[in-house]
């Protein structure tokens, strides 16, 4: 079956879809490929003259039991937010400290990726109350000049004014005395040995 949709974005382009349901691909032993159908979907942006934007079409397969589910529209449009995606992890890991969190606990390590997400949350909500503070070379970049929206590293550098402007609830902290630590008789268990998970690991051979 062929399906063809054309949909329109804000910035005056459209989008043609056409999909093809129900394909297969070559298989191997260890991947019966026969089993997994998908769904193959061929887009092409045009500008409002019917002009193609880009010199090659994207290609999207879709995949699942309940792929007949999901409309070309919503395959499209979820494609288009890998962009936001894709510059939050380069931002978190280097701005952010996404990555840099050393844990043995997947809960902590889960934990510290929403911190993370909040975080850049708060960084999107304070755009509006930045003031743009360019470096020496970044003040006379045609980005600079032409930029209404500070993206979050700006934001980040000036963050700090931003959050003294409307204080906080909390009252400033207090000294405290010296911890009287565990008490004497405690037994610490030492963390239980983990098998180390190692890539590429070929799998056992069967006995001749």
């Amino acid at each position: 079956a062929i399906a063809v949709s054309l949909v329109y974005n804000g910035l005056g382009n459209s989008c043609v879809r056409r999909g093809w349901k129900g394909l297969l691909m070559h298989g191997k032993k260890k991947m019966p490929m026969h089993q997994h159908l998908f769904d193959l979907i061929r887009c092409i942006v045009t500008d409002s003259e019917g002009k193609q934007v880009f010199k090659n079409n994207l290609w999207l397969l879709v995949m699942g039991k309940r792929r007949s589910e999901i409309t070309t529209n919503v395959v499209y449009e979820s494609y288009r937010q890998r962009y936001d995606l894709e510059h939050f992890f380069r931002f978190g890991k280097n701005r952010m400290l996404l990555d840099s969190y050393r844990t043995p606990d997947v809960e902590h390590e889960e934990n510290w990726w929403e911190i993370v997400c909040l975080a850049y949350t708060q960084l999107l909500l304070a755009a509006p109350l930045c003031n743009t503070t360019p470096r020496p070379w970044e003040r006379y970049s045609p980005e600079w000049q032409t930029r209404t929206i500070p993206n979050p590293t700006q934001v980040q550098r000036d963050y700090d004014r931003i959050i003294q402007a409307f204080g906080t609830p909390a009252s400033p902290p207090k000294p405290r005395g010296n911890s009287p630590g565990r008490q004497k008789g405690t037994i610490v268990n030492s963390r239980p040995d983990i098998p180390v998970t190692f890539k590429n690991k070929d799998p056992p051979k069967k006995a001749a």
